[in-house]
């Protein structure tokens, strides 16, 4: 699932792709936003830790769970 986060104050985003469910993704976001926590962290497909500062965040955009059609559509 493709995963693209806006952070403030620059003009990229980072953006990844991630084997963690959505709804996964959701609850840590949301519960690192609820507790005012400083940073949370996010693993994409080959092991790589993300540590996001939650002051720096401006949006999340989670994908959806579907496989990508492959090939030409007739």
């Amino acid at each position: 699932m493709d995963i693209r986060i806006g952070i403030a104050n620059s003009p990229r985003e980072l953006s990844f792709e991630t084997s963690q469910p959505a709804a996964e993704v959701e609850k840590t976001v949301a519960d690192a936003l609820a507790s005012d926590a400083k940073h949370f962290t996010l693993t994409d497909e080959a092991g790589k830790v993300y540590i996001i500062a939650t002051a720096a965040l401006s949006y999340i955009e989670v994908g959806t769970e579907k496989a990508r059609r492959v090939g030409f559509v007739a």
